[in-house]
């Protein structure tokens, strides 16, 4: 008998109405390049902090409140021009850290808790023989905010745990830099309702700095009074 032969494979025909390289697939670089367009298809227009969605509590009442009393207050135009908080800084010095390291550790777990980011460890800049610092070694820890983790910590800090300290009577209106940065300085972390007191070994104080675009104190200072800190009469 003879062999039989096999069947052979129809051919595959191009799609009517367009070209045979048309049903080619895509390579690497048109796939790339389609997924750019997507992108920026779907990103939103304008800065993205202008019109707040959802977010804190703070930061939804600044712009739909603060920013246009703010734009009447200071006499202007442009919504860009308000100053605005770019950043919190909170810093915990240890200078016991120089002589145990081991302290660093529950002040950064408190830090953390605090302001809900884990905190880095600052070291030494120079060395100094009289507080026996040598240059590089760890002597406190730091976070630093932005967004609406930022916006949330201002809250509770404004509202939460600054009347909690005893005997509190505003905050001082003379701690700027010049600059419209404002600095405060707490002596325990107690105030904040995060930090259980009877796992606290030792008080410690921090440092919160709050850096703004404000281009001079009497502007930084309007925002923040409209914001809710509480400064003196």
């Amino acid at each position: 008998m003879a062999d039989e032969k096999e069947p052979k494979k129809p051919k595959q025909q191009a799609p009517k109405g367009g070209d045979a390289k048309a049903a080619k697939p895509k390579g690497a670089k048109g796939e790339k390049a389609a997924k750019g367009e997507a992108a920026e298809a779907a990103k939103p227009e304008g800065r993205p902090h202008t019109n707040v969605k959802g977010g804190s509590r703070l930061r939804q009442r600044f712009e739909k409140e603060i920013l246009p009393a703010l734009m009447k207050e200071l006499e202007l135009s442009n919504r860009m021009a308000v100053p605005r908080v770019i950043k919190v800084v909170v810093n915990m010095g240890m200078g016991e850290a120089t002589q145990n390291a081991k302290l660093l550790d529950p002040a950064a777990g408190e830090l953390g808790q605090i302001t809900g980011q884990k905190p880095i460890i600052t070291k030494a800049k120079k060395s100094i023989a009289a507080f026996k610092v040598r240059e590089g070694m760890p002597i406190g820890v730091m976070v630093t905010l932005r967004g609406d983790r930022m916006y949330e910590f201002l809250d509770r800090l404004m509202n939460v745990a600054m009347p909690r300290v005893r005997d509190f009577r505003g905050v001082s209106t003379k701690s700027f830099d010049g600059r419209g940065n404002y600095t405060i300085g707490l002596r325990d972390q107690l105030v904040f309702p995060e930090i259980d007191y009877s796992k606290v070994d030792k008080l410690k104080g921090m440092n919160i700095t709050i850096v703004t675009t404000a281009p001079n104190d009497d502007q930084a200072r309007a925002m923040l009074k409209h914001m809710g800190m509480p400064f003196r009469p």
